[in-house]
C-alpha cells in the first residue's frame, strides 16, 4: 500500500532506494523540517511514519504529545554530533595546581617543563611542533626546518612563567651547556 502511494510521487531514485532499504530514521528529521514548505514531502513525511496502532482514547492522550514534537527547536549537524564527540566543543587543558595537598604549595606543570626550557634571561625556547611526526613523508629541506629551535613569542613565555614555579627560572651552570651564550641577552641599546 505504501508503495503503491510512493510510486505516484515524483522523487529522485536515491530516496526510494532509501526507503526500500527501511532507513526512515535517517529521512525522519529531514521530513520534520521540511514538511512545511513543500506538500509533496509533507505526504512523503506521512508515508514515512508509521500508523498508529491504538484506540480513540490513545490517540487523544497522544495528540498533544504529536503537537509538542513539532514545537521541538531544529538543530544543525553540529549540535547533534557534538554529543557523541566531545572534542569538537572540548579543549584540551593542563591545569594549574596552585595548591598541593601535602605542602600547600603551587606546582609546575609537568609538560611545560618536558616540551620547554627557559633562559635566563626570560625567553622560552622549544622544538617546532611535529619534529618527531611522520617524518619519512617529508622533505630533507623541511626536516632539517624542524629540527631547528625557536623562541616562543611574549605571549606564550609569560603564560609559561605561570605555569612555572621558582625553582625553573633561577640560573643553571651546566658543564658543556650549548645555550651559554643565550642566556643573556646582550644586543640591548642602553
Amino acid at each position: 500500500l505504501k508503495l503503491a502511494a510512493l510510486a505516484k510521487l515524483p522523487l529522485p531514485s536515491t530516496h526510494v532506494f532509501l526507503l526500500s532499504l527501511g532507513l526512515t530514521g535517517l529521512l525522519r528529521p529531514l521530513s520534520l523540517s521540511v514538511s512545511a514548505r513543500t506538500p509533496q514531502i509533507c505526504q512523503l513525511s506521512n508515508l514515512i511514519q508509521p500508523t498508529p496502532l491504538y484506540g480513540s482514547a490513545t490517540a487523544a492522550v497522544r495528540a498533544p504529545l504529536r503537537g509538542a514534537v513539532w514545537q521541538t527547536p531544529r538543530y544543525n549537524i553540529l549540535q547533534r554530533v557534538s554529543s557523541f564527540v566531545p572534542s569538537l566543543i572540548q579543549q584540551p587543558s593542563r591545569s594549574l595546581t596552585y595548591y598541593s595537598v601535602k605542602k600547600g604549595k603551587r606546582k609546575s606543570v609537568k609538560s611545560v617543563t618536558d616540551r620547554f626550557m627557559r633562559l635566563h634571561c626570560g625567553l622560552w625556547i622549544r622544538r617546532q611542533s611535529g619534529y618527531k611526526k611522520k617524518l619519512w613523508k617529508k622533505l630533507p629541506a623541511r626536516r632539517r626546518r624542524l629540527r631547528e629551535i625557536v623562541f616562543c613569542n611574549k605571549t606564550q613565555s609569560k603564560l609559561l612563567d605561570k605555569m612555572t614555579t621558582s625553582f625553573w627560572k633561577r640560573r643553571n651552570w651546566y658543564v658543556n651547556d650549548p645555550y651559554m651564550k643565550y642566556h643573556d641577552r646582550v644586543n640591548f641599546k642602553q
